[in-house]
């Protein structure tokens, strides 16, 4: 059996753009300073992590041989946080086991819990989707928002950050890479339909633009 396992990634989305209030600079008052007009509008990025096992044709991130390992190697890259499950602190792993799709587990350096009284549940038979409110000003303090999200058969994995903590990933996933992990980085900006993010089902040899397989000596 062979694992082929994505990591998708999108960076510098405009964090105002998970609120209702789209802001709209031609509506916006124009009382503010000119400090305030050139200040950057502050973004953030999003890591989807998803997995297939290719001779089987299973999809989702814990239908993977190596699994158990990925969650290991999943950790290491986050060693600098705590999770949290509302009140509950719970080990990265436990988190993962025990959450339940579309609730929240929060990931934080510090013990304050700026989460609690955020709307950061998901629906997703619904249209809002990730725009949520209470999830950017969670992301505005620092912490990050890891959801798990239905596959086929198993679990993806989605996690929001301010900071681009993409390197980390690759570093960690990189080390795994064998005849029996495949590892690929995709730019999510460029594989938006179903099609193109399945592509491992009808095109593994020759990926869409925008997904890079990661071999051991892949460099950044």
């Amino acid at each position: 059996m062979a694992d082929l396992f994505k990591l998708i990634f999108e960076h510098d989305i405009r964090l105002d753009q998970l609120r209702e209030r789209q802001l709209d600079r031609d509506l916006q008052e124009v009382t503010g300073s000119v400090e305030d007009f050139l200040k950057p509008d502050p973004t953030y990025s999003k890591f989807y992590f998803s997995g297939t096992v290719l001779n089987k044709n299973e999809f989702g991130l814990n239908c993977l041989s190596y699994y158990d390992e990925w969650i290991n190697r999943f950790s290491d890259a986050l060693s600098e946080y705590q999770a949290f499950r509302g009140d509950d602190r719970v080990s990265l792993r436990e988190g993962i086991n025990s959450v339940k799709m579309g609730e929240p587990l929060i990931l934080s350096k510090g013990d304050i819990n700026n989460w609690i009284d955020q709307d950061l549940k998901l629906e997703f038979d619904s249209n809002v989707g990730h725009k949520k409110a209470g999830l950017a000003n969670v992301l505005e303090g620092d912490d990050l928002v890891l959801y798990k999200e239905p596959a086929h058969n198993g679990f993806d994995l989605h996690l929001f950050s301010k900071e681009n903590i993409y390197t980390s990933f690759f570093e960690q996933f990189k080390s795994m890479v064998s005849e029996q992990f495949r590892f690929f980085s995709i730019n999510g900006k460029r594989v938006r339909s179903e099609r193109k993010f399945y592509f491992e089902t009808w095109t593994l040899d020759r990926p869409p633009h925008g997904a890079e397989e990661v071999f051991k000596d892949t460099v950044l």
